[in-house]
């Protein structure tokens, strides 16, 4: 017996040590491999999205802003009935409910239900009470003016991330840093949110302030809307730059989508068709044309073309014009909108120069505009020019354009000749630590001597007056300058369909102290096909509302800018004196220009065969020479200083 005591005991002792080596093993030797099994069971760090950067426009109005928002998740495990679960969450959430059975059934520790609801499905979902789901916060992206702008802003996915737009061009600007908060699974299995475990607060992004201006944004919007619905147009699109620094405070599109739903939309009512769309130009492009004769000395305003009753036969091709014209000058041409015209001023430049000069107005080449998925446009390569390039290319066939393209080039003639690059968005960051990115106007070149822009101006400016294709450009008070145009569609194999058009107009307002430059575009309008009937009234529309918007008076009640009125005399009458000519000054001097818009006094300048130099925007307030000092020798400069008294003119 006491040796199989003694056995025993060792026995005994022998577990006892095994067990007691077990545990040490357990919770000495690997106690650090198994707290790291447990905590992955009983912890999950869940990622959670950072607020973005707030959009603003550049009144400081919010057009893309971040919300805190509940998202609903699964614990599996603790759902219980998967079926019931489903059958009651599915039409709150308006998902599938077999769909929803199988995220709920699924051998997992966590399953998202629903990401960033709005809060009445929230509200409607905690109401339930289901055991088993639970909420986290998370940031989601509101866009509370809608369809405002919805292609330049773009919208963001599920995942934060920006999917179109300034949201993807500027991802990394205003996604900011997601942060992380840690889950944990209780004794009874319940899921708890402690505040003492690892969690780290997301960092907001930054904001962007854009050029942008919503009311004139809303203006373009609705009148666009009004042509492309009335016109009854495949599509539609406008944009409203300031010729003075680049800056876009409009670009619109239609058919267009609300970016809070843009699930619901398609890829041809999300595209930014200003931007994006390249087009044949039409007789808008016919600006360029001239301009290049007038700026090698080959033509001038006054000279005369056969336009041959409306067609021209060239190597075998017979080109026609929208109407029968005899012989025009330049300036009706341009007027009047003649293709055989423009084709025969095309005909005297060489074609080198005249390409040279596409080129130089920017055309074949992206704008820099920091919007995304930007086209070029399409300008064949010199050496691939076919033998009727030129003549087609002269009234607008043959090459494509976008209407951000043909802004620029027309805002390069109003403000006097400088090419400058567009831009949206003006600051990054908020209040004193915003960072401006355009302090000042990016000029891409000079398109044409300061001579032959006042020459194009004038040219361009009877477009609108009676006789000319864009009348209906032009508001009483708001005198307009601008170039219609009509273009027949292609098709490749098909060449150009003869009842497909894009009507456009483009042009700035007002005409003698640009404010703004627009171009609208409508693609295939029924009924009205021509710029002119098309495309002008609703650039007419969109200048008389936003000037007006803009407190910017008509020029009958703008007494300032005609200062310089003759005063009548004791043996005249008032309205006599009025009209009067003033005195012509004596020959061999140099007139008095003081008081003159930029426009007449550019033409009196180059009638003496002098060149001008201009300075500013708006009247003559200073001049050199002075009046009545002798005249200089031919071709000298002359300085003319513009003012008109307020920023922008």
């Amino acid at each position: 017996m006491k040796r199989r005591l003694v056995v025993f005991v060792a026995l005994v002792a022998l577990w006892i040590a095994a067990i007691g080596a077990q545990l040490w093993n357990l919770q000495v030797v690997r106690h650090e491999e198994f707290a790291r099994r447990a905590e992955r069971q009983q912890q999950r760090v869940v990622e959670l999205d950072p607020p973005r950067g707030t959009i603003y426009d550049a009144e400081g109005r919010e057009l893309a802003v971040s919300m805190e928002v509940d998202s609903a998740f699964a614990v599996p495990r603790e759902v219980g009935d998967v079926a019931a679960t489903a059958r009651r969450l599915a039409p709150v959430l308006h998902m599938e409910r077999a769909k929803l059975e199988r995220q709920l059934a699924a051998d997992r520790e966590f399953v998202w239900v629903a990401r960033k609801l709005d809060p009445p499905e929230a509200r409607a979902v905690k109401a339930l009470d289901l055991p088993g789901i639970y909420f986290l916060q998370e940031s989601k992206r509101y866009y509370p003016m809608r369809e405002l702008a919805a292609q330049v802003l773009g919208y963001v996915g599920t995942d934060n991330d920006g999917l179109a737009g300034l949201e993807a061009l500027y991802d990394k600007t205003v996604a900011g840093q997601p942060g992380r908060r840690t889950v944990l699974r209780d004794a009874r299995q319940g899921m708890a949110v402690p505040p003492d475990l690892p969690s780290a607060a997301a960092v907001a992004g930054s904001d962007l302030r854009l050029t942008l201006d919503s009311s004139v944004q809303q203006i373009v919007e609705e009148e666009l809307d009004a042509a492309y619905t009335s016109l009854h147009a495949k599509s539609a699109s406008a944009v409203v730059l300031d010729p003075w620094t680049g800056a876009i405070l409009a670009l619109a599109s239609r058919p267009t989508f609300d970016p809070n739903e843009f699930r619901t939309s398609s890829a041809d009512e999300r595209r930014d068709r200003p931007v994006q769309d390249a087009y044949e130009p039409g007789s808008t492009f016919k600006m360029v044309t001239v301009s290049a004769a007038l700026e090698e000395g080959l033509v001038a305003p006054s000279d005369r073309f056969d336009c041959e009753m409306g067609a021209i036969t060239l190597a075998g091709v017979r080109i026609k014009d929208h109407k029968p014209f005899g012989v025009l000058t330049v300036a009706d041409i341009i007027q009047k909108s003649s293709n055989v015209g423009a084709i025969k001023i095309a005909l005297r430049l060489p074609t080198r120069d005249f390409y040279d000069a596409i080129r130089t107005f920017g055309f074949g080449e992206a704008t820099g505009v920091d919007l995304p998925g930007e086209s070029p446009g399409l300008l064949m390569p010199l050496d691939r020019w076919p033998a009727l390039a030129k003549a087609y290319i002269a009234f607008g066939q043959g090459i494509s354009v976008t209407p951000l393209q043909l802004a620029v080039a027309f805002a390069a003639i109003a403000n006097g000749g400088e090419l400058l690059q567009p831009y949206v968005v003006d600051a990054v960051g908020s209040g004193a630590s915003a960072r401006a990115l355009h302090p000042q106007p990016i000029v891409r070149r000079r398109v044409d001597s300061a001579r032959t822009v006042a020459t194009v101006q004038a040219l361009l400016a009877r477009v609108t007056e009676q006789g000319g294709t864009g009348t209906a450009a032009s508001n009483p008070g708001y005198p307009a300058a601008g170039k219609t145009g009509t273009a027949q569609k292609a098709e490749p194999g098909r060449g150009y369909l003869p009842d497909q058009y894009v009507a456009s107009f483009v042009g700035w307002v007002p005409r003698d102290h640009p404010r703004f430059v627009a171009a609208v575009v409508v693609d295939a309008p029924h009924g009205k096909i021509y710029g002119g009937d098309a495309a002008a009234p609703a650039f007419g529309a969109i200048a008389r509302r936003v000037l007006l918007a803009h407190n910017v008076r008509p020029e009958r009640e703008r007494p300032d800018l005609w200062p310089f009125q003759p005063q009548p005399q004791k043996t005249t009458t008032t309205a006599e004196a009025a009209t009067e000519p003033a005195a012509p000054p004596p020959p061999g001097t140099f007139p008095d220009l003081v008081g003159r818009t930029a426009r007449d006094a550019v033409a009196e300048t180059t009638r003496l065969e002098l060149v001008p130099v201009l300075r500013g925007q708006g009247l003559v307030v200073r001049q050199s020479p002075p009046p009545g000092t002798p005249l200089p020798a031919r071709g000298s400069r002359v300085e003319l200083v513009l003012d008109v008294g307020s920023k922008g003119g």
